[in-house]
């Protein structure tokens, strides 16, 4: 922690309800750009996009998830222009558009559904009859061969649909994707219709009933079935981005007359004023106007206590109104709120690589052109061997059919949605996708202290004035330099001015903060006040002339006017339920476990006594640039829970960052991981998550790549016939699909519970 952990972070913009939309959008339009792409029928899509994006001029990285729909290209300003990459997406026959909402996306996933059925429902209609004539053929129950031959051309004419409008999809992105100079999937899928109609057609130029329509019929109607079964889980996944955001659809807005009408959210521009009535769940992130407000953050830190906030303090969407009605003046419209920067967050997880997921593609990339290869080769090796064309031109379908590495594309990319997914319903979000991937391998974890192993919502416990000045000037006086702090600190004073019935007044003329130490606040009329460790004040010529001793579990907060000592205020803070079985549980998992404070060294001893921490693992009086050390000398990998702007350095400096539900605006920038839920419950959870995440990643690669192997060598050594390539094909993307769909059944509670469900 350092002193940050004992001093208020200053004006964060809501550390605890507030987050950071400029930043992000500026993020986002700047040198990234975060946008949806329409018309991708499969991964070969995204991965055909990825690669032409990936070779314009002044592009650094490019990802495209084909599950969300979601493209994230960065590189330089000029390259990243939207009208840029959109022209180059529209010239593979891509629209790219603005990034989706939650509703937008599930408009975009019926609207798919829909489409897929009808095309579904087509292809099992009309290949039904196909599938019947063939089996008649096969089973010889025709007697005589003419007439044999008269239900191929019927088998062939019923295929004729199947083949056409429910595959044209196929040979769209296969067209598609043959331009990006990057077949996959389609291409595979295409060329093996074609060609099990080519050589159908052809035997039957040659009066055999030995026909492949079937064949043909089969691969369409099970990659239909497939994709079902695929939009499913997009589907599941979605319900979890959605939950992150479940706010009103009106808000009452009030114009400069003062006079209120109900409108859509939509329209409540940032600067204007709404209305907040008791019960209420705020719409829209916003300053309060008010002299107090009393919320229930339930929703967004799952903090059951309500919380009293005064005049100045930042509140984001989500948070519910349980006392008199309130004023907010909007920071935030639609788009422009923490969670809609969360549900932005996870999309761009989506689109960027992990490691394991960047080696599925580069698998991915060149099994499709080894599959045509081979498939080619094995024709001509029969032929050149004496083997009838009809034999070899059957073999090297089924060559082409079995190679369609449909798994390999779904293998990791549904595995990490099924993970966010997961993690999004334990209260986990997942910033970047190699924290997916490396949390499940940390070997320490380092923890804050004030907010995260604490409750954070400290309660005033003793004044301290110094003779001359009353203990409710002192508390006036140390609420006004607390002005707009979201810190812990800042809070409890600021709730127990307004409990003192103290009017916070309005904002001060300027605020300065410095991290791990305090702040300054400087009026129109030239006082200046400060607040922060009383150290910290001692080297500001604020010499404290007289000092009463307080409690000695107690935090001390010290406040001086315009260079002169004015006295002490003590906080105390109980450790947060939970927190110490939770700390517990890592420790029975071989972790290694520090707290790392700027709080005095004997309150940081004393708080990791109550949670079972040895002496040597509590360090306090840690100024950023010594928790930074602290945490980059522990093995790692390491994981390091903060949430204080003084916490940014160690976050940064750890393998992976963790922002606790009440974390500044510096400290969520820095984390790779948030947590939801107040406390860090969600620290075993995300460690369990990703450890399973990455194992059913691992397990579907290995699944996958072990089928492409097996399969494309029986089927160049030996006849198989393209009806039980089509069943091998298929059955090795429903087993990864169904591989990933193990961990939506996981329960996160605890580590052990994910272990045992997920083996």
């Amino acid at each position: 922690m350092t002193r940050r952990d004992a001093f208020p972070a200053g004006q964060q913009d809501a550390a605890t309800l507030a987050g950071s939309p400029a930043t992000e959008t500026a993020a986002l339009e700047g040198e990234r750009l975060l946008r949806s792409v329409e018309g991708m029928w499969c991964t070969s899509c995204a991965l055909a996009i990825e690669h032409r994006l990936g070779r314009l001029p002044g592009v650094s990285r490019a990802g495209v998830d084909y599950l969300s729909a979601t493209l994230m290209v960065e590189g330089t300003p000029a390259a990243v222009a939207p009208e840029r990459i959109a022209a180059a997406v529209g010239r593979l026959g891509y629209r790219l558009c603005d990034l989706e909402s939650a509703p937008d996306a599930r408009q975009r996933l019926d609207a798919e559904s829909r489409a897929l059925a009808g095309r579904l429902l087509a292809a099992a209609l009309f290949g039904m009859w196909t599938m019947l004539a063939s089996l008649l053929i096969y089973a010889g129950a025709l007697p005589e061969a003419r007439l044999e031959r008269v239900l191929a051309w019927v088998s062939g004419a019923f295929a004729l649909p199947v083949v056409t409008l429910a595959t044209w999809p196929f040979y769209r992105a296969a067209w598609r994707t043959l331009r990006a100079g990057r077949p996959g999937m389609d291409a595979l899928v295409s060329l093996g219709v074609i060609g099990a109609l080519a050589v159908s057609v052809w035997l039957l130029g040659r009066g055999s009933a030995e026909v492949y329509f079937d064949t043909a019929v089969m691969l369409v109607l099970l990659l239909l079935a497939g994709r079902w079964v695929e939009t499913l889980a997009r589907y599941r996944g979605l319900r979890a981005l959605e939950g992150l955001a479940p706010l009103p659809e009106r808000a009452c807005r009030l114009d400069p007359r003062g006079e209120d009408a109900r409108v859509p959210v939509a329209e409540v521009a940032a600067g204007e004023r709404i209305r907040v009535a008791r019960g209420e769940t705020l719409a829209l992130d916003g300053e309060l106007l008010d002299a107090a407000a009393r919320l229930d953050l339930a929703l967004l830190t799952g903090e059951s206590r309500p919380r009293t906030l005064t005049r100045g303090s930042r509140l984001s969407a989500g948070c519910r109104n349980l006392g008199a009605p309130f004023t907010l003046r909007v920071t935030a419209g639609v788009g422009e709120r923490r969670l809609d920067g969360l549900y932005r967050q996870v999309q761009a997880l989506q689109a960027g690589k992990g490691e394991l997921r960047r080696l599925a593609e580069r698998f991915a990339a060149w099994l499709s052109p080894a599959a045509l290869a081979l498939a080619l080769v094995t024709l001509a090796s029969l032929l050149l061997a004496g083997v009838a064309p009809e034999e070899a031109a059957v073999r090297a379908l089924s060559v082409l059919v079995v190679a369609c590495p449909c798994a390999v594309g779904l293998a990791v990319p549904l595995a990490s949605l099924a993970g966010t997914s997961r993690a999004l319903e334990a209260g986990v979000v997942f910033r970047d996708p190699a924290a997916l991937e490396l949390a499940g391998q940390v070997r320490a974890v380092a923890f804050d202290k004030t907010g995260t192993l604490t409750r954070g919502a400290l309660r005033l416990a003793a004044l301290g004035p110094v003779p001359g000045v009353a203990e409710r000037d002192l508390l006036a006086l140390a609420a006004r330099a607390e002005w707009g702090s979201e810190h812990p600190l800042g809070l409890a004073i600021r709730a127990a001015a307004a409990e003192a019935g103290i009017a916070p007044g309005q904002a001060p003329a300027a605020v300065s903060e410095h991290p791990g130490r305090g702040r300054e606040t400087r009026e129109a009329d030239g006082t200046s006040l400060r607040i922060g460790a009383p150290d910290w004040l001692a080297g500001q010529d604020a010499v404290p002339a007289w000092r009463k001793a307080g409690p000695p579990w107690a935090t001390e907060v010290a406040v001086a006017r315009d260079g002169q000592w004015l006295g002490i205020l003590w906080l105390e803070d109980d450790p947060e339920p939970g927190a110490a079985a939770t700390l517990a549980g890592l420790r029975e998992q071989g972790l290694m476990l520090a707290m790392i404070s700027g709080d005095r060294p004997v309150l940081v001893r004393r708080l990791g006594r109550r949670l079972g921490l040895a002496p040597e693992a509590c360090f306090g009086g840690r100024s950023p640039e010594a928790k930074r050390h602290l945490v980059a000398a522990l093995p790692g990998p390491v994981l390091y829970v903060g949430d204080g702007i003084n916490d940014a350095p160690a976050l940064a400096a750890s393998t992976v960052g963790v922002a606790s539900a009440e974390a500044s605006a510096g400290a969520r920038d820095a984390a790779a991981i948030q947590l939801l839920g107040h406390g860090v419950q969600g620290v075993p959870a995300a460690i369990a998550i990703a450890r399973a995440t990455r194992r059913v990643m691992r397990q579907n690669l290995a699944l996958s790549a072990l089928y492409n192997a097996l399969a494309l060598g029986l089927a160049g050594w030996m006849v198989i016939p393209p009806q039980a390539a089509v069943l091998a094909m298929v059955a090795s993307s429903l087993s990864v699909v169904g591989n990933a769909a193990r961990l939506g059944l996981a329960h996160p509670g605890t580590s052990k519970a994910m272990e045992s469900r997920l083996g």
